[in-house]
């Protein structure tokens, strides 16, 4: 790409990439505490399902879009659900995966910035799964959807009650959504491009599939987009010092003094 697509390149104040065996072990250990924190959040079925029954009726009171209307435009085609269905069980994990190896690789200070965000609201998230258990849509009758992963396939998840690799009862907040938009964001911040902006598309994607295959309500992705909104209000990209763009003119009259100090010897020797 051009100038005008990529960013500037580092100058040296720009942050050294990590050591890489420290990030993998860093990533791995993040990620195995989440999902140690998703297993102590089991056996509450019955609180997951009060609270969801709550969160359903204050999606009524607000007057939320019902997530019927969203499964009913999936309905329409057996390829179109297997198509969400697979792209919920495929692309989350894999997708913000490339995202921190691409910034590793090209932007290390997009990297670090990026990686703690991810860290933070997945750590926020996992408390909000210990303190408000909640069974998704698809669980609940009183919504009237239905598990389109069981139904359609494919499916991540087993029965509920013998399912020993996830907590179905960790709807609030959505990671799903969470990461994805955290992905958007960090691309659009980290390259410059005219067509950044469409990185947005996956974000959107992800909370039809979400709300549509009946994993999540609409309030676990507002949740998710708060908890987002207050990482990146605090722990916000930090600027390197223009040091290079400051350094040629220094440099310029730097060459001109010394040009103008040798004139004069060479004229001498000249003569």
């Amino acid at each position: 790409m051009n100038a005008r697509s990529e960013p500037a390149e580092p100058g040296p104040d720009a942050p050294a990439r990590p050591p890489l065996v420290r990030e993998l072990l860093l990533v791995a250990g993040l990620f195995l505490v989440y999902k140690f924190g998703r297993q102590l959040a089991t056996g509450h079925t019955a609180e997951a399902f009060r609270n969801a029954h709550h969160v359903w009726d204050w999606e009524r009171a607000l007057r939320l879009p019902d997530e019927g209307a969203v499964q009913s435009l999936l309905l329409h085609g057996d390829t179109l659900v297997h198509v969400a269905n697979t792209y919920y069980a495929a692309v989350h994990f894999p997708a913000t995966l490339a995202f921190l190896v691409w910034l590793y690789l090209r932007r290390p200070a997009h990297y670090v910035w990026a990686r703690r965000v991810l860290a933070a609201v997945t750590g926020a998230a996992l408390v909000l799964h210990l303190l408000f258990p909640l069974a998704p849509p698809r669980m609940l009758a009183a919504t009237g959807l239905i598990d389109t992963a069981r139904l359609y396939g494919p499916s991540v998840y087993g029965p509920p009650r013998t399912d020993a690799l996830s907590n179905q009862f960790a709807a609030m907040p959505s990671l799903h959504f969470g990461w994805a938009l955290m992905l958007a964001v960090g691309l659009i911040v980290a390259t410059r491009t005219r067509w950044r902006w469409l990185w947005l598309l996956h974000p959107l994607v992800t909370l039809l599939v979400i709300v549509g295959t009946a994993n999540h309500y609409w309030l676990d992705v507002i949740a998710a987009t708060a908890l987002l909104g207050l990482a990146l209000a605090v722990l916000r990209l930090p600027r390197s010092r223009p040091r290079t763009r400051c350094a040629l003119p220094h440099r310029r009259a730097e060459v001109r003094r010394r040009s103008s100090a040798e004139r004069p010897e060479l004229v001498g020797a000249g003569r």
